[in-house]
């Protein structure tokens, strides 16, 4: 009798301990899972990146297990060329997307993108929120995806935004006209409300809801690419109130409105973006201090909004058992300009703009958060992922693995980044289908190299040069200058060379 009760006792242990591991187990595949995490034009300003003002723990612990990138950079300052450069391992020269219209098969129709070849290689793809530049359409593209899921449900016919103050949807609902594509109402809101009720903690939301599922293909032995984009902190800066309240705006400080000394006109940009907001200076008119200090108290709420986010993101990875065979990695499209020069928004080629945060956690590779001064680009992001996945790369890449700089983040490595900004005889950042000019800018250890061609016939028209040993802000355009001419002629030597090496790497057929 009393080996029965034993018995039974054995029995009712293991039939409780394999439960237990059918919900908190760790779920182990052959290859690791992707989380892809995109934020749109987030600057490197992250408490993890040394700005202290910033409430950003979440994000802060991926790179305190993880490799923080400290001098990462975009292809292209602005949104769709940008991740159409990310997402295929092309420059924008090979994509030829150069706008906020182009698509990358409009040229490229056969080209395989980062997760469609993941895709073929035996992932399940899902995207949610904003990876592609646009909601739906053309610009998020079908092929990259197993499941593709648009943004949240809301009414975004009018309130693409997702505005919820109802003096912002009176004027969106008066104001709006059919067909437009203006659905913009002020540059700023902090309702009280829930995270969820917000586009972003929506999209967080619905990937939670299926945080489940993507365990369940795991134990199949499916593993998945997941996308998560974030609209924020993109205009307008919007988050829920409670994020603003972690900021004292008395002790904002708004940056220098000087430009850089002898920089040429072509460089700069009159930031219309913003411009086109209730309540923002139109024309050429400079940026009052009280609402340049409220643009930037709130574009931090919508950094501390996301990270929040984020943090729930990665505790929903942990719940299901799938942090760790995950690799997270997490990326800005590009900069932003918060009053620094007098200028906002992006569409430069300055550090500002082309800078941007990177930070990759992998298996394997979680022992001590690190932090690397490689130059690496985000067309290195497609076969780094490739990399660590253990899948071959596509042959049409490029950029680099920087899977070596995880080994070793000291390691010797690429001698410029590469960036690159278009420029038509007007003031209209739409019509860059066929630039007039084209400026490129080569990024080194020590320098900021920028030519500006006529895009037809090549000849230089302008030229920048800025000394980041002496000047990290890039204030002092210092080419031209006779104690620079040997350095520039170097410079020049070292431009002709990379750029063409990085242009002719993958897709051959480019002819600068």
């Amino acid at each position: 009798m009393i080996y029965k009760k034993i018995f039974s006792v054995l029995i009712f242990f293991t039939i409780f301990s394999l439960q237990v591991d059918a919900t908190d187990s760790i779920v182990k595949i052959s290859k690791p899972n992707i989380l892809f995490i995109g934020l749109d034009d987030l600057r490197p300003e992250l408490n993890c990146y040394g700005y202290k003002q910033i409430h950003s723990p979440n994000i802060d612990k991926i790179a305190d297990s993880g490799l923080l990138f400290k001098r990462a950079y975009c292809q292209q300052s602005v949104c769709s060329p940008s991740r159409i450069s990310l997402m295929t391992g092309m420059r924008p020269d090979s994509t030829y997307c150069y706008n906020l219209d182009s698509h990358h098969r409009d040229k490229n129709i056969e080209v395989v993108t980062l997760p469609q070849h993941f895709i073929e290689h035996g992932y399940h793809a899902v995207n949610y929120g904003k990876i592609y530049h646009g909601h739906m359409g053309k610009f998020n593209d079908t092929k990259s995806w197993s499941e593709l899921w648009y943004y949240p449900p809301q009414n975004y016919t009018l309130n693409l935004r997702g505005y919820l103050n109802p003096k912002n949807l009176e004027y969106l609902a008066t104001h709006q006209k059919p067909g437009t594509n203006n659905f913009t109402a002020a540059a700023t809101e902090g309702e009280d409300v829930a995270d969820e009720d917000y586009p972003d903690g929506q999209t967080v939301k619905t990937v939670l809801e299926n945080m489940p599922r993507f365990k369940e293909m795991n134990n199949k032995g499916k593993p998945f690419f997941l996308a998560v984009g974030f609209e924020k902190p993109h205009l307008p800066f919007i988050a829920p109130k409670k994020y603003w309240d972690m900021y004292d705006r008395s002790k904002i400080e708004v940056p220098s409105k000087a430009e850089p000394e002898n920089v040429p006109e072509i460089a700069m940009m009159n930031w219309g973006e913003l411009r086109g907001y209730v309540g923002m200076p139109k024309g050429k008119a400079e940026m009052d201090d009280e609402t340049a200090k409220e643009l930037i108290h709130a574009y931090y709420a919508c950094v501390s909004y996301v990270d929040a986010l984020i943090g729930k993101l990665v505790q929903g990875l942990k719940e299901q058992g799938l942090y760790e065979n995950t690799i997270i990695i997490l990326w800005g499209d590009h900069g932003w300009k918060l009053g620094d020069y007098g200028d906002w928004c992006k569409l430069t080629n300055f550090e500002l703009d082309t800078r941007v945060p990177l930070i990759i956690n992998a298996p394997g590779y979680r022992d001590k958060g690190a932090k690397t001064s490689a130059l690496v680009e985000l067309v290195d992001m497609y076969p780094t992922l490739c990399d660590l996945a253990g899948i071959p790369l596509a042959d049409h890449l490029q950029g680099d693995s920087f899977k070596p700089l995880l080994e070793n983040p000291d390691k010797e490595w690429k001698p410029a980044a590469f960036s690159q900004f278009p420029r038509v005889n007007k003031d209209d950042y739409q019509g860059w289908t066929h630039p007039n000019y084209m400026g490129y800018s080569m990024r080194t250890d020590e320098y900021r190299y920028t030519k500006w061609i006529d895009f037809e016939t090549k000849e230089t028209v302008a030229l920048e040069l800025y000394d980041h040993t002496k000047n990290s802000d890039e204030m002092v355009n210092v080419a031209g200058k006779a104690e620079y001419a040997k350095i520039e002629k170097a410079l020049d030597a070292q431009y002709e060379k990379e750029l063409k090496q990085a242009h002719l790497q993958g897709a051959k057929r480019i002819k600068l």
